[in-house]
């Protein structure tokens, strides 16, 4: 049976009453090739921001030894087509007054601008183009390739990205969230030979079904979708759903260490296996409030580890959304590794409480709050708007996403909490992987 919700989303109308998370009302429309479009007006004057969200990440990278492609496009996508060249493209941009970048995590690539509205047809034509005519000669894509694996030398010369790549790689064995969105050391050595494997991947994935455009701004939903079907509606469908490996449950706590040639400060992630977002929202609602319970600057763990004790100068993680099951992270340095045992037990120690106490419910309250009112505080802007629904449209293509979840923090008990706990803090689904300097042998 179709909800009221889903037919009013049909027919694009407005929608968005005043005592939601979401305060703007908005247009949602599908083209007939998939691609969706999210029109959100708002009363700041002249500016429009632009999101193409695309959801293809390094989850969808399943061949093997064919990983870091969605991050090769967020690169390749700024090579340009024949009717806009990157210097014809940077100029129409830099006409709009616009700041462009991109980005890719797991789960979703997003290509973003803010401009001037005068200069929004121009830049919706500019996009579509090379969306759907992007083009690349073997020499562009080598060299880009390359590009790529300077970026990963120079992140992995960073022992915070050493210590992911370690977490992911012991905490999973089938999945693609095995590997970081940078990919295997070894895939990203041989891209520059992939150049036509990477023809392929642009045609299986970059596809309207997969891309929502979020514009956000001095609009008129109108105005926008005449401009939005002219450019975007001839983009033909054709994605390729990827077969996906399930993770097999995971039996007995993992753990692995990273030696560092170099001095540095010690590090440890402590990672269990929690569930999907959009399989399991109200667990993920719970997650996000025991993690601003246990890891907040206000909770007990992080006073007791930075301004008590001082072994640690960094201490934060929590919960993030994810399409398949992930993981809850928690991310601590410390000054000394002699402290990495008493640390460990603090963090599991803390974690472990949540499943045998009850959360006090006036704090609980406090933390409901300060999430509620500091997430609001933060759409001050058409920008803001956009980039705060970037990541749940790729996973579930509405804004009313944003609200469910708000809508489920304030429904969740401290027995909720001390359920979820229960579910997701067990010893079988733990990976712990530390990094220390490996002093040389005398």
């Amino acid at each position: 049976m179709r909800t009221l919700l889903t037919l009013l989303l049909a027919a694009g109308a407005y929608a968005a009453p005043p005592s939601k998370i979401f305060p703007y009302g908005y247009d949602l429309y599908d083209l007939p090739n998939g691609l969706r479009l999210l029109t959100i007006p708002t009363d700041f004057p002249n500016i429009v921001s632009l999101y193409t969200v695309v959801s293809v990440g390094s989850r969808h990278e399943v061949e093997p030894g064919k990983s870091g492609f969605a991050h090769f496009f967020e690169h390749c996508m700024f090579r340009g087509t024949k009717r806009f060249p990157p210097q014809k493209w940077e100029a129409v941009m830099k006409a709009a007054g616009a700041a462009t970048n991109a980005y890719t995590s797991d789960d979703l690539t997003v290509y973003h601008a803010t401009f001037d509205k005068s200069g929004l047809e121009s830049i919706l034509d500019l996009e579509a183009d090379r969306f759907q005519n992007l083009e690349y000669s073997e020499s562009a894509f080598r060299t880009e390739a390359l590009a790529v694996n300077g970026e990963y030398n120079k992140n992995s010369s960073e022992p915070a990205q050493q210590l992911i790549e370690k977490l992911r790689a012991t905490a999973f064995d089938r999945h693609t969230y095995r590997h970081t969105t940078m990919g295997f050391l070894a895939d990203i050595k041989d891209m520059p030979n992939q150049f036509a494997y990477s023809k392929q991947f642009f045609d299986r994935f970059y596809r309207p079904e997969n891309v929502t455009l979020v514009l956000a701004g001095d609009l008129d939903p109108k105005q926008v979708r005449t401009m939005v079907e002219k450019y975007w509606g001839p983009w033909k469908k054709g994605a390729v759903a990827p077969q996906i490996p399930v993770e097999p449950p995971q039996t007995a706590e993992r753990k692995a260490h990273v030696p560092w040639p170099t001095p540095t400060l010690p590090w440890m992630m402590i990672g269990y296996k929690v569930p999907a977002f959009a399989e399991n929202m109200r667990d993920a609602a719970a997650l996000d409030l025991i993690a601003s319970l246990a890891l907040g600057r206000n909770s007990p763990l992080y006073k007791k580890l930075l301004l008590e004790d001082q072994t640690n100068d960094v201490l934060q993680g929590g919960y993030e959304n994810h399409a398949d099951p992930f993981l809850f992270l928690v991310y601590a340095r410390l000054k000394k590794e002699t402290d990495l045992p008493a640390v460990q037990d603090a963090i599991i120690s803390t974690l472990n409480g949540f499943k045998d106490n009850l959360v006090d419910a006036q704090r609980l309250e406090a933390v409901k709050s300060n999430l509620r009112y500091s997430f609001a505080l933060g759409l001050d802007n058409s920008e803001a708007i956009a980039a705060n629904l970037a990541g749940f449209i790729a996973l579930t293509r509405t804004p009313e996403t944003l609200n469910q979840v708000y809508d489920l923090y304030a429904s969740l008990t401290p027995e909720d909490l001390r359920a979820v706990a229960r579910k997701y803090f067990v010893a079988s689904g733990r990976t712990i992987v530390t990094l220390t300097h490996q002093k040389e042998a005398k």
